[in-house]
């Protein structure tokens, strides 16, 4: 808990996330778990890590400065595309009603339901599929939160996200920049926030 605190206070709340809900969320959800063993000194660290097959859990502070920029609320229902090894589907749940999160890598997205499972939460739901597609029986949503990078706006997922609602999401290739999207009633507002380096978000075709 101490090194949480600490995670919390030098990385995330000096950097400028205010917003009290999220702080103690990242206080509460134990990152070492969520990183592999051989790892597990270096959980709370101001660093993304590698998860195994290509993929990273995120650093801390991109971790809560997303989740602060979607403006969850109690009752929301979220959308995560890109479970990985399901940490930032836990700081989340701490937060929402629900959340929906796909993962295309099967061998994560079983060992995330797992882990999320045995940890106790029961709002979580994990899907193993393309995330391109998202999860329409569930939407609209209240929210998405993309944590790897389409090389343009993923329309579909627009399409799943209610008027009113907020996505985050980093868009490029060599180049990314993390938006966050809001759907009005008469279209998109895209607002740049911060440059960014995700993993590619890739689809189906792309897995092999």
């Amino acid at each position: 808990m101490l090194a949480r605190e600490k995670m919390v206070k030098e990385q995330i709340e000096r950097r400028g996330v205010t917003d009290k809900a999220v702080l103690e969320a990242m206080k509460k959800v134990e990152r070492h778990l969520f990183v592999p063993e051989d790892l597990k000194n270096a959980a709370y660290t101001d660093s993304p890590l590698p998860i195994g097959y290509r993929q990273t859990i995120s650093q801390p502070y991109i971790v809560a400065f997303m989740t602060q920029a979607i403006s969850p609320a109690p009752d929301d229902r979220v959308l995560e595309i890109g479970t990985g090894s399901g940490y930032q589907a836990a700081v989340l749940a701490e937060l929402v009603k629900e959340v929906y999160t796909i993962e295309i890598l099967e061998p994560l997205a079983e060992s995330a339901r797992a882990l999320l499972e045995d940890i106790g939460y029961q709002n979580i739901r994990v899907k193993c599929g393309d995330g391109y597609k998202g999860w329409k029986e569930y939407a609209p949503f209240d929210a998405i939160v993309i944590t790897a990078a389409p090389p343009s706006m993923p329309e579909e997922l627009i399409s799943q996200l209610k008027t009113g609602g907020r996505m985050i999401v980093p868009v490029g290739q060599f180049h990314q920049e993390l938006y966050l999207i809001t759907k009005t009633e008469t279209g998109l507002e895209r607002k740049a926030l911060l440059p960014v380096v995700f993993v590619p978000m890739v689809n189906s075709s792309d897995k092999g």
